[in-house]
């Protein structure tokens, strides 16, 4: 991470009012810096207006340095927040009320989209708003868990055996060989070494150098970003798809407890891998796509930028006995010291017997953009319906600043009639278990309790780690490998040449060409508003989803990839837009 730089100065508001510089500069870096794309978290979507790189949205409508022309007039001293009272104030309303509910922030009246509502807040059911210690629910004596030592990942094994078990305690026979019995592919295991040694950025001599000029416009290097786009980040929330797999297996054997269990879980896995992710993905240019042929997984899954304004990635993926399809946008609030960002998409989970389960992300928010060590964290409510017998219900526990047992998950599982038949819990970077019955609320020292079975648990690091924290599963993302180039459209994320050069360590070339696809991008609004389409996807009427219209692998197996332009190419002039 950056490190932190405080720049002395005094600058002056419309009303005459005093503030400090430091507080924006050192603002204005950690912000750059963590511009994270949560997928539909997603797990991560740019949060600027439109170019990647630009400080647009709320932010710029928060900033201000000297002359630096903005888009928007805000007052930068009504916008702040002062999260650590915000948080106080919660730890009270917490304490006196039983509830994980957290109170509003005061922002200013004149923006419209500041009013701070939680999702945590929307919900209204008492008795499932209390938390108790899930290290201590584990730890208790009376707590027996039966085969907590299980994980299987396609890349959680240093050797050549991607699907190495370490234990088979307590798993149902018919269903220990799903999720390895597919063909092995060799993956690489470390990004190349870089061309160039890396050079630091000076945040202060960036921004000096464009005193007078319009931020939104202003061109981030790559040293804020990581080597993988916004539609590669959506892929990663299937790199547990093993899950889905054996969901669908539960569910052909009459099952349907354990398989709303297991998209349980699989829910919760897609936050894994944002620990520890400090830097932004790439904003991919409208109409870029991304294509993950995983036999090794057993799926297939292809992506588009759908939408510039507003930014809209829309996925599709077909596995073994199940589609799952969604589309991303985020609303991004500023609060000073943190970010929040409120995911707006549905995902969707179809299995092949007609059973059908749905649900939303949760609020994502990134902390400590001004002092201390920056890291995100995942609270609110996230409802998975189902069309069938159950539905489910996840509490992400917003953490507090005193937490000694951060990013806990609880949650049930209830019949057509309301009845709590399960109860899960864990943590949404380790694990997710579940005890039959209803054991919600009940804590250490309970004698009461049933056994508890592990439904998922986070693969082991990778062998040789990276310096944008990537997981093992994310290494493999952008990898070309033999053979892959020639089948790919001219629209593959890994095809950009910015991000590409920024994987090889050829970081001066990186930028150059960051630059370059970014006057291009500017070109994207004026195209969408002309008519442009987007190739895949087509958007459903009376709704804002977007869904997979087919012809993608068809056209890869005869390389007919002419409807696909060359969007990382040169413009020529002609075809520039006024």
């Amino acid at each position: 991470m950056m490190a932190t730089m405080v720049v002395y100065g005094v600058g002056c508001n419309a009303r005459g009012g005093c503030y400090n510089h430091a507080v924006v500069v050192v603002t204005v870096a950690t912000m750059m810096e963590t511009m994270v794309v949560m997928w539909p978290h997603p797990g991560n979507v740019d949060i600027s207006s439109g170019n990647d790189g630009n400080i647009g949205g709320n932010f710029a409508a928060f900033i201000r340095v000297g002359h630096l022309i903005l888009t928007e007039k805000v007052d930068l001293e009504d916008t702040l927040v002062d999260e650590s009272q915000r948080q106080l104030k919660e730890q009270g309303a917490s304490s006196r009320l039983q509830q994980d509910k957290y109170s509003e922030g005061s922002v200013s009246e004149s923006e419209d989209d500041n009013e701070r509502v939680d999702a945590a807040e929307e919900e209204t059911d008492d008795d499932d708003n209390t938390f108790f210690d899930t290290r201590d629910f584990l730890s208790s004596s009376s707590f027996k868990s039966t085969g907590s030592d299980f994980r299987i990942s396609s890349f959680s094994s240093d050797d050549e055996d991607f699907y190495a078990i370490e234990s088979e305690d307590g798993i149902d026979p018919s269903i220990i060989s799903v999720g390895k019995n597919y063909p092995h592919v060799k993956r690489r295991k470390k990004l190349p070494d870089p061309v160039e040694k890396e050079k630091g950025v000076s945040l202060w001599s960036m921004i000096k150098d464009n005193i007078g000029k319009d931020l939104t416009k202003v061109c981030l290097p790559v040293y804020f970003n990581e080597p993988l786009s916004s539609l590669q980040k959506c892929f990663e929330d299937l790199e547990y798809s093993y899950l889905l797999d054996r969901a669908y297996e539960w569910g052909k054997m009459g099952n349907s407890l354990m398989r709303i269990l297991n998209v349980a879980a699989f829910a919760v896995s897609g936050y894994a891998s944002t620990e520890g992710r400090t830097c932004k993905p790439f904003n991919p240019l409208l109409g870029e796509t991304y294509e993950a042929d995983y036999p090794d997984k057993g799926l297939r899954f292809v992506s588009e930028k759908v939408s510039h304004h507003p930014m809209i990635v829309a996925c599709h993926c077909e596995g073994t006995g199940w589609k799952f399809w969604a589309d991303s946008n985020l609303k991004s609030k500023f609060w000073g010291r943190s970010i929040q960002l409120d995911p707006t998409g549905i995902l969707t989970l179809e299995f092949d017997d007609g059973e059908t389960f749905q649900w939303s992300k949760v609020t994502t928010s990134i902390y400590n953009l001004i002092l201390g060590k920056l890291y995100c964290d995942h609270y609110g409510t996230m409802r998975i319906q189902g069309n069938c017998e159950y539905s489910c219900k996840l509490k992400f526990k917003e953490q507090s600043i005193i937490d000694r047992n951060p990013h806990q998950v609880q949650g049930i599982v209830q019949d057509r009639h309301g009845k709590t038949v399960a109860t899960l819990f864990g943590k949404w970077d380790e694990s997710m278990h579940y005890v039959i019955g209803d054991c919600s609320g009940k804590g250490k020292g309970t004698d009461t309790l049933s056994e508890s079975h592990l439904l998922w648990k986070q693969s082991r690091p990778p062998k040789y780690p990276t310096r944008y924290n990537l997981t093992r599963f994310a290494i493999t993302l952008n990898e070309l490998t033999p053979g892959l180039k020639e089948k790919l459209p001219p629209t593959d994320s890994r095809l950009r040449p910015d991000q590409r050069c920024l994987e090889n360590g050829e970081y001066e070339k990186a930028n150059s060409e960051k630059l370059r696809l970014e006057q291009r991008q500017r070109q994207s609004r004026k195209m969408q508003e002309r008519g442009w389409k987007p190739r895949w996807f087509v958007k459903d009427k009376g709704s804002y989803t977007y869904r997979y219209i087919g012809g993608y692998w068809e056209s890869r197996e005869k390389g007919n990839w002419e409807a696909c332009p060359d969007i990382f190419g040169q413009i020529p002039a002609d075809q520039m837009l006024d």
